[in-house]
């Protein structure tokens, strides 16, 4: 992650055509199709997607549509009114800057019919899905999470989830600042600088803060149970949990010295630092946080063995793990590759020909759309890793490879599959 990359002044033929109200609409849209396409995959590879997120059985498992296609059908419930703006929207403006902003009441009305849209009481438009997401969000925005066995694995993909939406929800807050100010609009030239020179950062790190509290709690209740036991258990003693709240803990510097290197009005040299050491000091922290957050990608949250002595065993294909529930191994070794090129976006900014790509407003959509994307590819992988190690030994406690008591188990920590300490830390709400 790079930060909030500052835009040039004056509307841009990007933000003409898609101004930024519109741009956080698409993706957001996006996301409900991408979500269907999970669950869509992963229940053709046999994979109970519902069953994993402790989803209410339905009614009528004869008569009820499955979960993809009432996906499919919210997703085709906000494109069509999406569609229709954007259309009006190109016709009343003209790409003309003034009517451009003139009209920004458009895309800011759109988003209005998203909120409204996840309240409507549709049944036919995935409505127990919609109140269960409500009711996940709101829990998981104060870094809440469900004990093991109410919800916890939903909790936590949807907190990681969050995390790659983090510059959208920033967006989201700087369109609303302008939308709001005297004399403002939200489809004129983003500020990201709306509201005070901290506040953007800040709202970029919230999604970070969740999953590193998150964490935290998590590591709260081994210890508790830990000490209601006499002694360590099978869950270990915690660790796991600190290593992955250090992961999200990484994204904290670098978004605080991505915020000075844009001199949010703050003159970096008043706390003793040039602008080479700045540059020297992002640049190791962005560093230390791509490669660790991919470690953890491959490691940890999808078993893979490809960093760990049990890479070459003849009982699986070469850093992969023993039981695969996709048809190919190729396609592990491509979601490999990809992630670890998609975190590592920032790497344009060593290049002296594309160093100010994601200074443009068509360069911030761009990396914002490729993140998103590799999160969809990520939760295949994931939801398959819980899959596996929730229905055999073939991924969690193969010998020698996946996690093992010191390593971190997104899932139930015990083999009852539920945690021991119900009546302490519960953080659900």
């Amino acid at each position: 992650m790079d930060g909030d990359p500052a835009v040039e002044s004056g509307l841009d033929s990007f933000s003409l055509t898609l101004p930024l109200p519109y741009r956080i609409a698409l993706v957001i849209v996006l996301g409900v199709w991408a979500w269907g396409v999970n669950l869509h995959y992963l229940s053709l590879a046999k994979i109970d997607v519902p069953s994993l997120l402790q989803y209410p059985s339905r009614a009528s498992p004869r008569t009820d549509p499955p979960h993809h296609l009432s996906t499919y059908r919210l997703a085709t419930l906000l494109s069509l009114p999406l569609g229709f703006s954007l259309l009006l929207f190109w016709a009343l403006s003209h790409r003309n800057p003034e009517l451009v902003i003139h009209y920004d009441y458009l895309p800011m009305s759109y988003l209005c019919v998203i909120l409204a849209i996840f309240f409507l009481p549709i049944r036919r438009f995935s409505s127990a899905g919609r109140t269960r997401f409500l009711t996940t969000l709101r829990r998981v925005s104060i870094g809440g999470i469900a004990q093991a066995g109410a919800g916890k694995f939903g909790d936590i993909l949807l907190a990681d989830v969050l995390t790659s939406y983090a510059k959208i929800i920033a967006d989201l807050f700087v369109a609303l600042c302008m939308f709001f100010q005297a004399n403002g609009s939200a489809t004129s030239r983003p500020d990201r600088g709306c509201g005070g020179q901290y506040i953007v950062p800040i709202v970029i790190a919230i999604p970070s803060l969740i999953r590193f509290r998150q964490c935290i709690i998590e590591y709260m209740r081994v210890r508790a149970s830990n000490k209601r036991n006499g002694g360590i258990g099978s869950q270990g003693w915690g660790g796991q949990h600190l290593a992955n709240a250090a992961k999200y803990f990484s994204a904290f510097p670098v978004i605080i010295l991505s915020a000075l290197q844009r001199n949010l009005s703050l003159d970096h040299e008043d706390i003793g630092l040039t602008e080479t050491a700045l540059y020297r000091l992002w640049l190791l922290a962005v560093f230390v946080n791509s490669f660790y957050s991919f470690y953890w990608d491959v490691t940890k949250d999808w078993d893979l063995s490809l960093f760990t002595p049990a890479r070459t065993s003849s009982s699986y294909p070469f850093g992969l793990r023993p039981r695969l529930c996709f048809p190919s191994k190729e396609i592990y070794y491509f979601a490999i590759i990809t992630d670890l090129l998609l975190r590592c976006t920032w790497s344009l900014k060593l290049s002296p020909h594309l160093d100010h790509f994601a200074d443009f407003e068509s360069g911030i959509f761009l990396m914002e759309f490729l993140e998103v994307g590799r999160r969809w590819m990520w939760i295949f992988f994931r939801v398959e890793t819980e899959w596996v190690r929730n229905t055999s030994s073939g991924g969690l406690g193969a010998p020698g490879m996946g996690p093992g008591q010191d390593d971190v188990l997104l899932g139930d920590f015990s083999s009852s599959g539920r945690d021991t300490d119900d009546e302490d830390f519960d953080f659900e709400d």
